[in-house]
């Protein structure tokens, strides 16, 4: 396996940072210290902290976005392909593997709506296209979007330490809306 380059690990950095240090641990000095660049190579890939939660906004956004394509391939084709996908991936992950998503997911979250809530624009570009995807599912009215709204939930309430589901809530939560994919009369 090669090594990260430069970007990536002071990416990574960042990102840890914020996790473990909170929006206020997240400099350029501290990302470039625990990427094992300079700051002067911190500064020639991301010249401002703005940069930085930029290109961790972007980073995530693609990443949503690929997995949510994936997910979507791995289903069968036909009605509602679209919101089993968004069930799988917000209900059917082993749970470590969701909870790790979702810190990663929360740290940078929280630190660019801290810094600044326009970073999160290539987030919410990626949300419009999955709802655009839920709204041509094939679904009735409102079905596909309650499976999404419900992994939202789920993510927020992650996010801030609300709750998070046992693995028997997680199976009840999942055949509760799986019961919105089934054809209507």
């Amino acid at each position: 396996m090669t090594e990260p380059n430069a970007q990536t690990r002071i990416l990574d950095a960042a990102e840890l940072l914020v996790r473990t240090r909170g929006v206020t641990g997240l400099t350029l000095d501290a990302a470039a210290h625990a990427a094992g660049v300079s700051k002067g190579g911190l500064l020639y890939h991301f010249a401002s902290k703005e940069a930085l939660l930029d290109a961790l906004l972007k980073r995530l956004a693609a990443f949503i976005q690929e997995d949510f394509e994936a997910g979507v391939a791995a289903e069968s084709e036909g009605p509602g392909r679209v919101a089993r996908a968004m069930l799988t991936w917000s209900l059917g992950l082993p749970r470590d593997e969701t909870n790790e998503r979702c810190d990663r997911a929360a740290a940078v979250f929280l630190a660019a709506f801290h810094h600044d809530p326009a970073l999160l624009d290539p987030v919410r570009a990626q949300v419009a296209r999955m709802r655009e995807a839920v709204a041509a599912d094939g679904l009735p009215p409102g079905h596909g979007m309650a499976i999404m709204a419900a992994g939202d939930g789920l993510f927020m309430a992650r996010i801030f330490g609300l709750y998070t589901l046992e693995h028997d809530e997680r199976q009840a939560v999942h055949t509760a809306l799986s019961t919105l994919l089934r054809p209507q009369p």
